[in-house]
């Protein structure tokens, strides 16, 4: 059996493609930054097949009424405004914070996925006894 047959391992490798093609579109969006008339760009995420059973996710329980709540309350709203964009006068709409964010967490992911893709290699090899 190939390496690339194996799921995890194609899936990381094109969770990984998605990153560098997402890592060029960002720094383009940077660089037309007063291009004028110029509209931001972004990929969305790749989507991955989900597995036949559900997995259940765990859910907080409140205790006590003055506890703080999980999930569905607090930083939502937060989230949500920070999705708009202002147009300046010249047409350009990319806001450089938002885009130099998405840059930072678009590089964690990518190193996240290549040590993930690394370690795993090495529990095949130990595996194989190979190391």
């Amino acid at each position: 059996m190939a390496i690339s047959d194996i799921p995890i391992f194609s899936m990381l490798r094109t969770r990984m493609q998605w990153h560098q093609e997402r890592q060029r579109l960002l720094a383009e969006n940077v660089s037309n930054a007063d291009t004028p008339n110029f509209r931001p760009r972004d990929l969305a995420e790749p989507k991955f097949e989900r597995p036949a059973t559900p997995v259940a996710t765990p859910t907080l329980v409140r205790t006590n009424p003055a506890h703080i709540g999980g999930a569905l309350g607090g930083d939502d709203d937060f989230r949500s405004n920070r999705q708009q964009f202002q147009v300046r006068p010249t047409g350009n709409a990319v806001n450089l914070e938002d885009e130099m964010l998405k840059v930072a967490g678009n590089q964690m992911d990518y190193q996240s996925a290549t040590a993930l893709y690394g370690r795993s290699l090495g529990l095949i090899k130990t595996a194989m006894g190979r190391s």
